[in-house]
């Protein structure tokens, strides 16, 4: 099961479990704006691609 990190690991803001986030294949996390803009939807911590997190309901 996937990790649901709460905080962008580059702007440290908050990620609600049900809003749009980006994770590369070891489950690091990003806003949608740091993964797009900043790393250009590429992970900066082992290179591989970035991809949009799948949702789940808040608990």
């Amino acid at each position: 099961m996937l990790e649901m990190k709460s905080v962008c690991e580059t702007c440290a803001k908050p990620i609600a479990q049900d809003s749009t986030a980006f994770i590369c294949s070891y489950e690091c996390t990003f806003c949608a704006p740091c993964a797009d803009k900043t790393h250009r939807l590429t992970c900066p911590n082992c290179k591989g691609e970035l991809t949009q997190r799948p949702k789940r309901e808040a608990a």
